[in-house]
């Protein structure tokens, strides 16, 4: 287990600002991510923000079905590889070691400049979290919950 850096909680640059500039990017600079910098988009999707548990990005019934994971290709202060965020203990979980960039690339069909990236956040979803409580009904909700999730992540990487 890899123990992130505490996030933080201010900054200078307003939601307003990061309203205005965030686009969608395809070409990435050769620059590595620091770990003090994944650390920060991981807490904005999943992060812990109270000692019940709330999150950074709410769920429906607060049950938090989803699961992020890091493709790190180029994060300074880790090994290239595939780990799980844990949330509760802001650390990451390796899942598996090595570059495994491409194999991601097999998927994200006509969109090779994913692997271009210095990491990605995928975004998972155990749907039973939400679907016991919630029946079928609760699929959509995973959905939404995913939305906020992924918005609060590129709000922050703005």
């Amino acid at each position: 287990m890899i123990e992130l850096p505490e996030p933080k909680y201010d900054s200078y640059f307003s939601v307003e600002k990061a309203l205005l500039r965030r686009r969608s990017i395809r070409e990435y600079i050769n620059n590595h991510l620091s770990l003090d910098e994944l650390s920060q988009l991981l807490w904005a999707g999943q992060g812990i923000t109270h000692k019940d548990g709330y999150r950074t990005a709410p769920s429906a019934g607060a049950l938090y079905p989803l699961e992020l994971y890091a493709i790190a290709g180029n994060v300074s202060g880790i090994e290239a590889g595939l780990y799980r965020y844990s949330p509760v203990r802001n650390a990451l979980i390796i899942v598996s070691e090595g570059n495994v960039m491409f194999r991601f690339d097999e998927v994200m069909i006509d969109q090779n400049f994913v692997s271009d990236a210095p990491h990605v956040i995928v975004i998972t979803a155990v749907f039973e979290r939400t679907t016991e409580k919630y029946g079928v009904q609760g699929m959509k909700y995973v959905y939404i919950d995913t939305g906020l999730a992924s918005e609060n992540i590129h709000l922050q990487a703005v």
